[in-house]
């Protein structure tokens, strides 16, 4: 057997390394992030260790080598959790009269702080609104704006806090609300409000999610020090323990719905994540059924970073689903579907 080569060895060392990484990011979904909060972070950068694994199973097969066996094991290991990282194909059924859109947008209270070098960002979010025209639109991050048309629809659902600006959740609806209430979470300015929304003789029941906020530049090329590192650090693992207090308490609200739940959210945090698995339940993912590519939600440079879900009950039928990735107004990207309650049949 022909000797490894020095090279062969340092790279089968950093493979090694990463086997251990992706297993652990692999379980992290199922522990409690209190538990561990520095862990936590590998979730984030799960996408990364796909890729990475993918890129040394390559570079053994192409050498004929068995190392390609750990990361090939790896991988088809988490071939679920690929499915939630790239869509390879898209979905998009026939549209029918029943059909209903909803979008989600976490709209960073329309640039207010003029975070964005533009001063119409208002008017082309309005323009946006107008041009998909959404049946159910969901908007966190939200403030009232007078450069945002809501005209069009006749029931929405505003929940604002604050003294000096008043920020919050908004529903807006084609369909009548008939029920509607917010879900507070402790020591904290995040929410989630829900309304009760009546199509034709179905009640279905909209969540808007906001989860706590990491609150961490995502410009890629700010400087990092051994500092800056702790600081992110410590803050992600604060978040964490918070979204998932949060996420357990929705959770808990889900169980008194009986109606189909639209689940309209910004977790901040991934699809491989203790936040998602516990919301999501057996929900299905609006672009895991239909979507295509990264998914990509957040504006995080050379990163796809996809932290804004839409999740469904398993008796609403998911037709079409885009995130537009290509409307730069806001540090997240809007979410879009088209929807349709299946009819059950009848025994």
């Amino acid at each position: 057997m022909r000797k490894q080569t020095w090279l062969s060895k340092i790279m089968f060392f950093f493979n090694i390394v990463l086997a251990i990484l992706t297993f652990l990011a692999y379980l992290l979904p199922f522990l409690a992030p209190k538990a561990f909060p520095f862990l936590s972070v590998l979730t984030l950068i799960m996408p990364l260790f796909l890729i990475l694994n993918f890129f040394f199973f390559v570079y053994w097969l192409l050498q004929l080598k068995r190392q390609m066996l750990l990361s090939g094991i790896l991988l088809l290991l988490g071939i679920t959790f690929i499915n939630r990282f790239y869509k390879f194909s898209e979905t998009n059924l026939p549209k029918e009269d029943t059909d209903f859109k909803v979008m989600s947008y976490n709209v960073r209270l329309f640039n207010i702080y003029e975070w964005l070098p533009k001063d119409d960002v208002a008017e082309q979010i309005s323009k946006l609104i107008n041009e998909k025209s959404p049946d159910i639109l969901c908007l966190q991050d939200f403030t009232t704006n007078d450069n945002v048309d809501f005209s069009r629809y006749p029931y929405s659902y505003v929940k604002l806090n604050g003294e000096n600006l008043k920020y919050g959740q908004a529903i807006y609806s084609n369909y009548k609300i008939i029920n509607k209430g917010e879900i507070e979470f402790p020591d904290s300015f995040n929410n989630a409000i829900f309304a009760d929304v009546l199509k034709g003789k179905d009640t279905v029941r909209v969540y808007s999610i906001h989860l706590q906020s990491v609150k961490i530049s995502a410009d890629i090329n700010e400087k990092i020090d051994e500092a800056k590192s702790k600081f992110i650090l410590k803050r992600l693992s604060l978040a964490f323990g918070k979204q998932q207090q949060q996420s357990e308490i929705i959770s808990e609200h889900f169980e008194n719905c009986s109606y189909p739940k639209i689940i309209c959210s910004d977790l901040n945090n991934s699809a491989f994540s203790y936040v998602y698995r516990t919301i999501k339940g057996d929900m299905k993912d609006a672009f895991e059924e239909a979507g295509t590519g990264f998914g990509k939600s957040y504006n995080f440079k050379y990163y796809p970073a996809r932290i804004d879900f839409i999740l469904v009950d398993d008796a609403i039928q998911v037709k079409q689903f885009k995130s537009i990735d290509t409307f730069f107004q806001s540090d997240h990207f809007p979410q879009i579907t088209r929807l349709n309650l299946e009819k059950k049949e009848e025994k």
